[in-house]
């Protein structure tokens, strides 16, 4: 399928450098416009530094790198050093993540995160911009407070300003993202319906109130995709990672704003018990299908139609939670068999 006019990403996580080195490659081949690194649960930066190494075009993004387990510094810096390795290539996504990977994890507070975050993303946007100019001196906020005075880069920037973009599940950060981020990445339990009702009005209206061109900010939107000839067995194996995000607490008025409340409480309790089956059976057939891209070729093209219909760029995940690595990787090369070759 060309990828002629479609901007699709694809993922790169953690694997030796010489399968890194060849997915990033082949990539590059099939026509991707990016690469993100996740962090979950290592850094971002990682793996994306050793992709740029092996690529020359492929823009290589934080999809995303944790807002509040570094220091603004230490985010910023990991920036433009992968943007100096790149020679111009590295998109920065940055985020809160949810409360229990940084308090349970990381050991560190989650209180108001967008307030946080955007004191965050306004200090690495300095240090990004500004930090080698020798003007930045002492910065307070309520939750930082720094000293850049004696800054020194080793290296200059290779560019004035690296995209910077921010994750959102609801509205409340689609506005952060719009006020102050180049770009928003979707949410990949995003809905249709949820994408076209609550997060294009929201965006325009909080993008035409900051003066800022649609044109010029880019959308997102990440989705799970299981491409198999029978789908009913692309339901159930897509099953387990909608199980997953629906079992997490902090995500049940989301789910509960589609109609499936009563499925994620289900889903969350089994969690707490470690009750697998009872997990995956609270997710029906119809909460997979509203929240993940599945069936057969042919169906799954039709559907990544309404897809662009709202989107800047697309990035297609397979589902990971419950398969084996095999599964995985059948469904990986589905969608490259499917959608990029």
């Amino acid at each position: 399928m060309a990828l002629t006019g479609k901007r699709y990403w694809g993922v790169l996580t953690p694997q030796p450098a010489a399968q890194l080195v060849s997915y990033a490659k082949q990539a590059e081949a099939w026509g991707l416009e990016g690469l993100w690194g996740i962090q979950l649960p290592g850094p971002a930066f990682l793996p994306l530094a050793t992709a740029a190494a092996a690529t020359e075009r492929l823009k290589l993004g934080t999809g995303v790198a944790l807002a509040f387990t570094r220091s603004p510094l230490e985010t910023a810096m990991s920036a433009l050093d992968l943007d100096l390795i790149s020679g111009g290539r590295m998109v920065l996504g940055v985020g809160p993540s949810v409360q229990f990977i940084n308090e349970q994890w990381h050991g560190v507070p989650y209180d108001k995160p967008l307030r946080r975050l955007r004191e965050a993303v306004t200090l690495i946007r300095l240090i990004l911009e500004k930090g080698g100019t020798g003007e930045l001196g002492k910065w307070e906020g309520t939750y930082y407070k720094v000293d850049l005075s004696t800054l020194n880069f080793i290296a200059r920037p290779v560019r004035p300003r690296i995209p910077l973009y921010l994750p959102a599940l609801f509205t409340g950060a689609v506005r952060l993202a719009a006020e102050t981020a180049d770009g928003l990445v979707g949410h990949p339990m995003w809905s249709l319906q949820w994408i076209r009702d609550q997060v294009i009005p929201t965006l325009n209206t909080r993008l035409q109130q900051a003066h800022k061109a649609r044109e010029a900010f880019e959308l997102n939107l990440f989705t799970y995709v299981a491409i198999n000839p029978d789908r009913r067995q692309a339901l159930a194996d897509a099953r387990g990672t909608v199980a997953f995000y629906a079992s997490i607490s902090q995500y049940e008025k989301y789910f509960g704003a589609h109609g499936f409340g009563e499925a994620a409480r289900r889903a969350a309790l089994a969690a707490q018990q470690h009750d697998h089956s009872t997990m995956l059976s609270a997710i029906s057939d119809s909460m997979v299908e509203r929240f993940a891209i599945v069936g057969t070729p042919d169906e799954v093209r039709s559907k990544l139609a309404a897809v662009w219909a709202v989107a800047d760029s697309v990035t297609l995940v397979a589902p990971t939670n419950f398969l084996t690595r095999d599964q995985i990787m059948m469904y990986q090369q589905a969608i490259a068999t499917t959608i990029y070759e």
